[in-house]
């Protein structure tokens, strides 16, 4: 039986079509689909590969936007090792996402376990919650700038001057100004991770809980035994999009403290922005666009391997 299917085999070899007809044949099958694919492929090319594909080009280019490109070779890329603004935009930037990963985290699934309680009006809550993410930055900002205004008249300082604190600088102080705008982004994106752990604890079958509360499980020790072990994808899916938003974190920086003071809070993507467009350096602003790029992608490769060998979806 074997000897006949090894026979069939080498003569369906035999009989093969081209690779070209096999592919005319395969195109006129499913030409409705490549037709509704075109547009989807030419907007990823045009607005996606080939911009990448010119970026790096100009990595090896000094290009002020005026006048003519010119080739550098390399001194873009060696340029940035010898700039010590540029290695403080990335400690400020590992520094941010230190500040924001974990609370954010931590505030979302707080949040979501608050709402999934069986609270009242939790769908009035769950709005509350959700407010700041649809809310424009500029206005958050704005709200946040008035609220740590570095003087006795800022909304902060006037509720810490009850308990005796003196007035604290906030945006003005190197230490406090980067984890104040870090606060900030917690604050505004909380809401988001709030509702990705909700979908989670909702997907987490009610019959675990009825077994742990038969065994006499406390409700804490369900939450680390049932609750937290199986919301592990969405651990994952959360850790990895707070980590390049932390890593991407521009606006901020952009609106309240203009990166200071003395570079506190210029963060890597402020600085790629300073440089490209306000000093017109696009060839050196390009390099650190890759820098970025490389910096996320081996982090996210470091929490798949850690976080993720146990998630499938």
């Amino acid at each position: 039986m074997s000897k006949a299917n090894d026979q069939a085999d080498l003569l369906l070899l035999r009989h093969k079509p081209p690779l070209g007809a096999r592919f005319r044949l395969e195109f006129k099958k499913n030409a409705i689909v490549y037709v509704f694919l075109i547009p989807i492929l030419a907007h990823f090319l045009i607005f996606q590969i080939v911009p990448l594909a010119f970026s790096f080009v100009l990595t090896f280019m000094d290009w002020p936007i005026i006048g003519t490109p010119k080739y550098v070779g390399l001194a873009n890329w060696s340029y940035f090792f010898q700039d010590e603004i540029a290695w403080k935009s990335i400690w400020n930037t590992v520094l941010f996402s230190v500040y924001y990963i974990v609370p954010t985290m931590g505030m979302g699934l707080g949040l979501a376990l608050l709402v999934n309680s069986g609270v009242k009006a939790s769908g009035f809550f769950k709005g509350l919650y959700f407010l700041p993410v649809v809310t424009s930055f500029v206005i958050i900002s704005g709200i946040w700038a008035w609220l740590f205004k570095g003087t006795e008249y800022g909304m902060i300082n006037y509720i810490l001057s009850w308990i005796g604190i003196d007035t604290q600088l906030f945006f003005s102080d190197s230490k406090q100004a980067l984890p104040v705008l870090a606060a900030l982004s917690v604050f505004k994106v909380s809401g988001s991770t709030m509702v990705y752990y909700y979908a989670g604890l909702k997907s987490i079958p009610g019959h675990l809980y009825e077994a742990a509360k038969i065994d006499g499980a406390s409700k804490w020790r369900t939450f680390w035994r049932v609750t937290f072990p199986l919301l592990l994808p969405i651990h994952f899916y959360v850790a990895i999009i707070t980590t390049i938003g932390s890593f991407q974190i521009f606006d901020s920086a952009y609106l309240i403290t203009g990166g200071g003071p003395n570079y506190a809070t210029t963060t890597l993507v402020y600085y790629l922005y300073e440089e490209g467009f306000t000093g017109l350096r696009l060839g050196y602003a390009s390099v650190l666009a890759y820098l970025l790029f490389f910096i996320i992608f081996a982090i996210s490769l470091v929490q798949r391997k850690y976080l993720g060998k146990d998630v499938h979806y």
